[in-house]
């Protein structure tokens, strides 16, 4: 589901690795040398602040109103411009907000959390796996259009798949070349695993919840019977859009993380430390490499400008750089063509109450779909709070184009018509919403770089490498698309680049010495 499904893939199958967090020493002085940063997400901020440690003299053109880029936290008063549509501002109340961006950040991206660290942002859990979360399948099975627990499905999944594995050790039937005494070993770990019966059955049991809860006195509690294998199958509750499970993706297992009162946090922080070298509504219209520098045109309120600098550091997305004139070499336009980026959008919806966990007791994680939501986010903070906003939507490709071309109250409309089939309470307690599509919204045009095999062989190694004087930089230059780490990585590696070649020093990033 998330970049077709490979990227998960990739990950869960340790194709992919998390980004370490390497020392950061470098050596020598940049003396006031010009660096034109353009962009100013989390990329283009980390160079900066970076750089400026070393003593150089930067400049961040960045075109929004506001600094962080795709790192942004979506409360009352934020706006946002998509193409064809008027600007969308948000009504929420005072307090509440929603991740637009990025909302997790991985115990095993290191890096993202170093600098959570350094620039005094405080953490707090996500709960990113939760078994009291729902799956729904519309369709025409015996389970369909019906909202049922997580745990229901992978116990009795788990439990059934066990049964069959078990059965076909116990008869011979698989040939695993094990001998009896290690054959026998197996199948008591399936029996403990899938919660067997002494004669090898799956027969349900207190793992997939209750429907009487246990108490005092004479309440045992009360277990319903095991969903059909061939029902779930038939409902198309073992499809991909349900298989996918996040606790066995290698990036989203947990312990995962959060900003403590919205992901902007961290945008904000480096903001801070950049200040100086931030111009807001700067939209970058030129980019020309010239003897020994490179200059830049952009507009702004005022009019149109040109700057030069020693060295320009790019981190534009592709689909916006695309549209930006230059005199790059054609190997060069080539790749900013043909990488694409992810068609992908959220909405965010706030109640009154937070019927979720005093109704149905559910505290983070998230409910899957096979229909135009594919998931509905859960809050990991304010547990038990007056007011909460449900991730409505987060859905990806053909799903996300159908819904960005609604209009925003047709998202919304949508939203609340299949939101309503897993949470009836939409009806009563819903107030207002605020939607992003990203492959439509200005100056992004795309949620993430999404690489086929050709694409990563072919393009990507040429935008790794200046053109001259420019230096492409952000997630989409690292294995880490979609993550706040393929940004702070990708800063690292083209700081320690840019500094080497104006100090003249051969800098290694990361250092081989690194742990």
């Amino acid at each position: 589901m998330l970049a077709g499904g490979a990227y998960p893939a990739m990950l869960a199958l340790g194709m992919l690795k998390a980004a370490p967090a390497h020392a950061f020493d470098l050596k020598g002085r940049g003396n006031g040398k010009k660096i034109i940063i353009l962009g100013g997400g989390l990329a283009g901020m980390t160079c900066a602040y970076e750089l400026n440690k070393l003593g150089y003299n930067c400049t961040i053109l960045e075109a929004r109103n506001r600094a962080g880029g795709r790192c942004w936290s979506v409360r009352k008063g934020s706006t946002n411009t998509e193409t064809g549509k008027a600007t969308l501002t948000a009504h929420f109340d005072d307090g509440q907000y929603f991740n637009a961006g990025p909302s997790r950040i991985p115990h095993n991206h290191q890096l993202t959390l170093h600098y959570c660290k350094e620039l005094g942002i405080p953490l707090q859990v996500y709960n990113n796996v939760n078994e009291s979360t729902y799956y729904f399948a519309e369709g025409k099975g015996a389970l369909s259009n019906k909202k049922i627990r997580v745990r229901e499905i992978h116990n009795d999944t788990r439990g059934y798949m066990a049964e069959l594995l078990a059965k076909s050790i116990d008869h011979g039937t698989l040939d695993t070349g094990l001998t009896k005494e290690d054959s026998e070993k197996v199948i008591e770990y399936l029996m403990a695993e899938g919660g067997l019966d002494p004669d090898k059955l799956y027969k349900a049991s207190a793992r997939r919840g209750y429907i009487e809860s246990p108490g005092a006195g004479d309440r045992p509690g009360k277990i319903a019977n095991p969903h059909k294998l061939a029902d779930m199958i038939q409902s198309g509750l073992m499809d991909p859009d349900f298989y996918n499970v996040a606790e066995y993706t290698y990036e989203l297992q947990m312990t995962m993380f959060q900003a403590i009162g919205g992901m902007d946090q961290i945008a904000f922080a480096l903001q801070k430390k950049v200040a100086q070298s931030l111009r807001l509504g700067a939209e970058v219209t030129n980019i020309v490499n010239i003897d020994n520098g490179v200059k830049v045109t952009y507009k702004d309120a005022q009019g149109e400008h040109a700057i030069q600098g020693d060295i320009c550091i790019c981190t534009l997305p592709l689909p916006v750089l695309s549209n930006v004139s230059n005199n790059f070499s054609g190997d060069v336009s080539r790749a900013i063509d043909y990488i694409s980026y992810m068609q992908t959008g959220k909405i965010g919806l706030q109640f009154k109450r937070r019927f979720w966990e005093e109704d149905e007791h559910i505290y983070g994680g998230i409910t899957h779909t096979n229909n135009e939501l594919t998931q509905i986010f859960y809050p990991s903070y304010d547990y038990l709070g007056k007011k909460g906003i449900l991730l409505g939507y987060y859905n990806f490709n053909e799903k996300a184009q159908k819904v960005g071309e609604l209009s925003y109250a047709g998202r919304e409309k949508l939203a609340l018509q299949k939101g309503r089939l897993i949470h009836p309470q939409y009806d009563t307690e819903f107030e207002n919403s605020f939607s992003v599509s990203w492959h439509k919204t200005q100056y992004n045009l795309g949620g993430w770089a999404v690489y086929t095999n050709e694409t990563r062989k072919t393009q990507y190694p040429v935008l790794l490498k200046p053109d001259k004087q420019v230096y492409f930089c952000g997630e989409h230059l690292t294995y880490l698309n979609a993550w706040m780490a393929g940004a702070f990585e990708s800063a690292r590696s083209v700081v320690a680049a840019v500094h080497g070649r104006l100090t003249d020093q051969r800098i290694q990033y990361p250092a081989k010495t690194d742990k």
